[in-house]
């Protein structure tokens, strides 16, 4: 490993442990050990990306500017040509692509989805959105997500490709789009359709009025059924690390779920109960259980119909 490649590993194990202990671990203990160094770039490269965004720069115009050179950096390297002068966190784009062997391959995938993730959120920062806009952000999110679990735990091992690909992640964006949505409105993102709003004559802001519980309860539902169609899914997936990790991930976003109905649909600004030690031993046994429990999987292949007008929720 040269000295660029072995700086940015460390830079990037140093952003991961800081910002996720979960997503540390499952690194650790759960990727297949020739891509390890590389999942710690995927995740700290647009966590630092997003920190960039929502902290370090204050201007639309530095955020656009920044999204821009990022954007402009992802096509150069896939290009093949020279970096030139970046910094050490973009460094670790650039050994992330130069990695990339596989046309078409799932960690290409993550990163162009997860980099127009990052430049939707600058575009819509200070206006309300659409539903449709909503449902192609959710989209983009999820198969940037779902590709890299299957890119970086695994890989050997086929993974089904059926309508429940990407349900799981669906479903647990909308969760924390609803966990974070009172601070994201006083930061200028709004996770509520705009056509929504309109009908039912509120704002953004009022969370605690019965229409806009009415709102969280339809996408708490929505969630669910997602959320249980990707577990269905995952009990497919032939890599036990694999479906491990996905495991792990739906029980953090079904907790939420529990405790967002247990409000009543009221959001919060903050949820410090999903860091305690309650949370973690309710989390490690839905996990556990959900190994042991596959025997209820659907057979591979099966159509999967969503509930009716599931885009208007």
């Amino acid at each position: 490993m040269d000295m660029e490649a072995h700086a940015s590993s460390s830079v990037a194990i140093h952003i991961t442990r800081a910002a996720s202990r979960q997503t540390y671990y499952t690194i650790r203990l759960l990727v297949d050990r020739e891509r390890v160094p590389h999942a710690f770039r995927a995740y700290a490269y647009f966590r630092w990306v997003d920190d960039c965004l929502d902290d370090s720069l204050g201007a639309m115009s530095e955020r656009k500017a920044f999204v821009k050179r990022q954007q402009s950096l992802l096509e150069s390297c896939y290009r093949g040509e020279a970096a030139g002068d970046i910094c050490l966190e973009e460094q670790m784009l650039v050994d992330l692509i130069s990695s990339d062997r596989e046309k078409n391959s799932g960690l290409q995938s993550y990163l162009r989805n997860m980099m127009a993730v990052m430049a939707f959120d600058v575009e819509r920062r200070g206006r309300l959105i659409s539903q449709a806009e909503l449902s192609e952000y959710s989209r983009m999110l999820s198969t940037a997500v779902t590709e890299a679990l299957h890119y970086f735990i695994g890989h050997g091992c086929p993974s089904p490709r059926t309508d429940m690909r990407y349900l799981a992640v669906r479903g647990a964006h909308i969760v924390h789009m609803l966990r974070d949505a009172v601070e994201d409105t006083a930061n200028g993102y709004f996770n509520i359709a705009s056509e929504y709003l309109k009908a039912h004559g509120i704002s953004p802001e009022g969370v605690g009025e019965p229409p806009y519980r009415m709102w969280v309860n339809g996408r708490v539902q929505l969630a669910r059924w997602y959320l249980r169609r990707g577990r269905d899914y995952l009990a497919q997936v032939q890599n036990s690390r694999c479906r491990l990790a996905g495991f792990a991930y739906l029980a953090r976003f079904e907790w939420m779920l529990r405790l967002i109905e247990r409000d009543e649909y009221r959001l919060r600004a903050a949820y410090p109960e999903r860091k305690s030690l309650g949370a973690g031993l309710w989390m490690l046994w839905r996990t556990l259980s959900s190994v042991f429990s596959m025997h209820r999987n659907l057979k591979p292949g099966k159509l999967v119909i969503r509930p009716a007008h599931y885009d208007e929720l």
